[in-house]
Order: C-alpha cells, then structure tokens, then sequence
C-alpha cells in the first residue's frame, strides 16, 4: 500500500488562521499583452485610457497603464491559495487603493495579514478579515484593501467562540497628491463620452442600459486566468452536492461586468481611486444576465485645477433590467433577491477645462 504524502496544500480551514499572522502569498504574475486583451474579451470594458497608447500619451503616460481592476484582480488572486481556497464565499471588501498605476511587463505579488476572526453560531464556518498589500517589481505599492470571507472549519464540533472583528473606514482620504499625470486636454471623439465632473450632480441617478450574460467558460477562463484557484468557482463536482447546487462564480468578476456597463454615462471617468466597500449581496451564476446603475453620492472638488472626484454606488442586478429597481433592499433592510452588487467607490474624472 502506498505512503500518502504530506507534502500536498490542502488550504487553510478557520481554525488555522490567528490574529496578527502574516502571510506572503506565492506565485508573483508579470503581466502581459495577453492579459490585457483577455479582460476586454471577458468584460467588454471599453475605457479609453486602457485601451489606446495614443490617448494615455495624451492624458500624459508614457503608454496605458492597465485597468485598475484587472490589476486587482491579477494581484488578489495571489491570496486565494492561502485565503479562501476553503471558502463558502467571498463576502466582501473596504478600503480599497491604487496607488501606483500598473503596467505591461510589470510584476506584481501580495502579502496579507490576519486583522479578525469571527466564528459563525453554528460551528461550522467562521469569516476571516485580511489586510492585503500588492506591490510591484520596485516594491512599489500597487494596491491596498482589506477583505472579510467565510471559511469552511475542519472540527466543526468544537466551539472557538472568537469574535474579533475590525472597523472600515467609509470612505478612502482623499490626498492632496493624486499619482496621475496633469490632464492638458481630453478628446472627447476618443473617449465616447462629452461629461466632465462639473457635468455631475450628487443624487444623479444612471440607469445605464446595457445587459451583459454570463457563460460557464466566461468566468471559468477569468478565473484561472487571475489564478484564482478556489474550489467554488471549479469544482463543478463538488458544488453540485451542496445547496448551490452548481459553481459559484468569483465576485470581482461582477465588480468587472458593473465597471464595464457603467462606462455608459462615466465615459471619461477613466481612473478608479479607491472602492470605499463593497458587498456581494447574492450568488451569481454561469447564465446570468448582469444589468447596473450608478447614484452619484458625492462629487468633490480637489486642488489640482485639471481634475476631480466623484463618488459612486453602483448596483449590480441579475436578470433584471436595472431601472426597475427603486431601491435595492426591502423593508426590513435587506437585499432583493435579484440584487449581487452594492459598490461604494471613487472615480477621477477630468474638468471641463480640459475639454477638447
């Protein structure tokens, strides 16, 4: 009979995570033309900047750096492996920054620490609160965020009773010195879209039209492509023996599908500053048709003369067109069945100074 050998990673269960431990994921990913093009073929996004050398020439770059979520994506998936590869899902996110752009032919990893633990009554998961850094070959921060997600436990008879959980913050500091270059001029030919921030007013609601439906082999290739190996989002096997009933599909993979619908109305909203929070309200799954729309929360003004900032709550919805919900939770507060996104986040848009 044959040894079995220890030396396989079977992923860390509840029980194996303590407050304060750091973890330095493995698997640095250098990004690549083929990355760029395989997240528009999933996505749609047509956001100009990440699109042309020619227009981030313009806006300043030297060529275009990548979509700020695609580098999220890219760079959280580094986590999954010793995070969430046991996971029930992934319930959420705070505080999220980009404070370097990211670029073809760079490399980016990540580290995390263990900030809160909370074991659930019944015994038989518990959420895990991680704070994550991305960094690039120079050691460059790329991205920052912290993640809460519930994780399957191994002896589900005995109670830990731990219940530390971390405080977010609302909203990301606005800081005076934003790493984007001074915006001369926008061509609006280039960019499909003709509002700047002065354009915006806080409570504007866009009820942006465009459906976008989910296959099996979209989320599946997305998913390993950002390296993500968790078993609810492969494991068709296994999924079909829980509840579900099917896989689950990766929750940035909504926050992707909601950016690129939103570029309708945000056209020149090129850059994303930080994802204030973030909640997957409800699973997602392969035949889905996602819809959206975005309420303008705040718009602020900043010092540079070229730019400013809005803040935005988009809302992801399933199967349904997105002006037929009025609000997305019900009377008791909580959140319609059809609805699988709440994003609280910030965009840099241009002034109307720099109109071409």
């Amino acid at each position: 009979m044959s040894k079995i050998s220890t030396k396989i990673n079977k992923g860390n269960f509840f029980e194996d995570f303590y407050m304060g431990q750091k973890i330095v994921h493995p698997l640095p990913r250098t990004i690549s033309e083929g990355d760029v093009s395989l997240y528009i073929a999933f996505t749609g996004s047509r956001f100009a900047l990440h699109s042309s050398n020619e227009v981030a020439k313009e806006f300043g770059y030297e060529k275009r750096p990548i979509d700020d979520v695609l580098m999220f994506h890219m760079t959280f998936g580094k986590s999954v492996q010793d995070i969430s590869l046991n996971a029930i899902a992934n319930l959420g996110y705070a505080e999220i920054s980009f404070p370097t752009p990211v670029y073809v032919g760079d490399t980016v990893s990540m580290t995390s620490t263990v900030i809160g633990l909370k074991e659930n009554s019944n015994g038989k998961s518990g959420v895990v609160y991680v704070h994550s850094i991305g960094v690039n070959q120079n050691n460059e921060e790329v991205l920052n965020f912290k993640r809460w997600v519930m994780v399957h436990k191994k002896d589900k008879k005995t109670l830990t009773g731990i219940k530390e959980v971390p405080t977010f913050s609302e909203t990301t500091p606005i800081l005076d010195e934003i790493n984007i270059p001074k915006i001369e001029c926008v061509d609006t030919n280039a960019t499909g879209g003709e509002f700047f921030f002065e354009d915006y007013e806080k409570g504007e609601r866009l009820n942006h039209p465009e459906g976008i439906t989910i296959d099996d082999s979209d989320h599946t290739l997305a998913t390993k492509l950002y390296q993500n190996n968790a078993k609810v989002h492969f494991n068709d096997h296994m999924m079909k023996s829980t509840p579900m009933g099917q896989r689950l599909m990766y929750g940035g993979i909504i926050i992707s599908m909601a950016r690129a619908i939103s570029f309708n109305g945000l056209q020149n909203a090129q850059w994303i500053y930080a994802i204030n929070s973030g909640s997957h309200c409800n699973p997602t799954y392969a035949g889905d048709t996602i819809y959206a729309y975005t309420e303008i929360i705040d718009t602020i003004d900043h010092k540079r003369e070229d730019i400013g900032l809005l803040r935005l709550r988009t809302i992801a919805v399933k199967n349904q067109k997105s002006e037929e919900i009025l609000n997305p939770k019900d009377e008791d507060g909580k959140y319609l069945k059809n609805v699988v996104l709440d994003l609280d986040y910030t965009v840099i848009i241009p002034k109307n100074k720099t109109k071409k």
